[in-house]
């Protein structure tokens, strides 16, 4: 078969009257929040703060091993599996695809935060029907297998033991279960339920598992989520290429706690980089927009592994004191130390991050100098890079910028020209040396009135 000429005119210059989309116009874009250290930053804040806005607030990774705690009017919201969103009444909150989730565990931070007066939440969550469901049994094997580390190796990954990273292995070895197998024929799902049990039993003989009582809370919850299952992909394709919409996607965990660029092995079981909002929602890298980067003012890490800039000392004390520095998921006390542009700059590369919100800054009000730590050496020689290897990450020496502190209360300061001109030469410097804005998310939310709207133990976002 061949095309004459007159074929060729008549196909690139068809007579249909129906209008063309532009080929340059990709349909809505998302705005991203991401953590850009260990996790912790204050992200809750800020997708709260740009919630208001919104009209979709999407979770793409992770599970109820992330945490935000929201307060609103004096009530303290706490999310791990619920996007933070969820508390605006103006907007849907979608848990996607890259999304773990454990259904008693939904459930139950559902029944807690109505007690606290969240209202309708029924009528603005979706699920993926993509996502993978972490049973009772995932958590069991996840505390059995940080046994094993502790005994085997004398250590552990400090997992919070919610079943997370088992979950994730069924999901890569390909013998997990999906919200739409739930949905589905009840009695195959049970069978492929028991089969997985007998594996993890095969692996793990000290494990005891009631299969039958937990088919039988999973057939409950079943009918719970029916009304609220979707297929994700076209939910998302819907929300970009529909009616102008102002979707926001909140990262859970961050950067150097993601699975492949994270400080590996101490790390989360997913991506919980930029990458991760592609492959969690189903949506096309050309969709992806604002990307921004939370960071406080200084560095914290909850569990083990790598810590460059770590201060075990009075200030390392003092930072965790202020700052309340305390896990909302696990309640561990978390490492605190100086903030280390390196890990900065990496999360940077990683993401290309359009702006950074710097949450914590009041915590330095009382310091009399501030460092930042601003390059590795190896051996004495500056290094370019982030190094991949834990054994040098732990021998690195890192360089230090000291700055004067600026002795002023800046824990009510919501412009840049009220801050001491010390506190703006820290974020200048800063901002500078990453290369990325420092931008004020309150301004960007300016429209309405934040003023009761705190993430706990949170300052503004500058």
């Amino acid at each position: 078969m061949s095309w004459s000429g007159n074929d060729h005119k008549s196909y690139t210059n068809p007579t249909s009257a129906a209008t063309k989309r532009p080929r340059n116009d990709n349909g809505n874009k998302v705005t991203v929040v991401l953590g850009a250290q260990w996790g912790d930053e204050g992200k809750g804040k800020v997708v709260d703060l740009l919630a208001t806005e919104s009209d979709i607030v999407c979770r793409c990774q992770g599970g109820n091993n992330a945490g935000h705690t929201v307060v609103v009017d004096e009530k303290e919201y706490d999310f791990h599996l619920l996007p933070s969103g969820i508390i605006s009444t103006k907007c849907t909150s979608f848990i996607g695809n890259g999304v773990v989730i454990h259904l008693p565990g939904l459930f139950e931070e559902i029944d807690k935060n109505e007690k606290k007066g969240l209202r309708g939440w029924e009528k603005r969550l979706v699920i993926s029907d993509r996502a993978h469901i972490v049973f009772d049994f995932h958590q069991a094997v996840d505390g059995l297998q940080e046994v094993q580390r502790q005994a085997q190796e004398g250590k552990n990954i400090g997992t919070t033991k919610k079943g997370i990273g088992p979950t994730y292995a069924c999901k890569a070895s390909r013998t997990g279960l999906r919200i739409c197998d739930l949905m589905a024929d009840f009695n195959d799902f049970s069978t492929r339920v028991k089969h997985l049990v007998k594996q993890y039993q095969s692996m793990y003989p000290t494990l005891k598992v009631d299969a039958e009582s937990e088919l039988k809370k999973l057939k409950e919850y079943a009918e719970r989520i029916r009304p609220l299952v979707r297929d994700g992909v076209y939910f998302m394709y819907d929300a970009i290429h529909g009616s102008p919409k102002k979707i926001l996607v909140e990262g859970a965990n961050a950067a150097l706690l993601d699975i492949d660029f994270g400080t590996y092995p101490f790390v989360t079981s997913s991506n919980c980089t930029v990458g991760g909002v592609c492959t969690g929602l189903g949506i096309p890298p050309a969709n992806i927009g604002e990307v921004y980067g939370v960071s406080k003012a200084y560095t914290t890490r909850v569990g083990i592994g790598a810590f460059p800039t770590e201060q075990l000392n009075a200030v390392g004390e003092l930072l965790q004191t202020r700052g309340h520095e305390v896990g909302v998921t696990t309640g561990r006390k978390r490492r605190c130390g100086w903030l280390d542009l390196v890990i900065l700059k990496y999360a940077h590369m990683i993401n290309g991050f359009t702006a950074i919100a710097l949450t914590k800054l009041d915590i330095l009000d009382v310091l009399d100098e501030i460092k930042v730590g601003v390059a590795y050496k190896i051996n004495g020689k500056r290094i370019p890079y982030f190094p991949a290897n834990l054994e040098v990450l732990q021998k690195v020496e890192v360089e230090y910028e000291t700055f004067p502190g600026w002795k002023t209360d800046t824990s009510a300061t919501r412009k840049w020209n009220d801050l001491p001109p010390k506190a703006q030469n820290y974020i200048r410097f800063v901002e500078n040396h990453i290369g990325v804005p420092i931008k004020s998310f309150r301004r960007l939310t300016e429209k309405h009135d934040c003023s009761t709207v705190r993430n706990l133990n949170e300052t503004s976002c500058l």
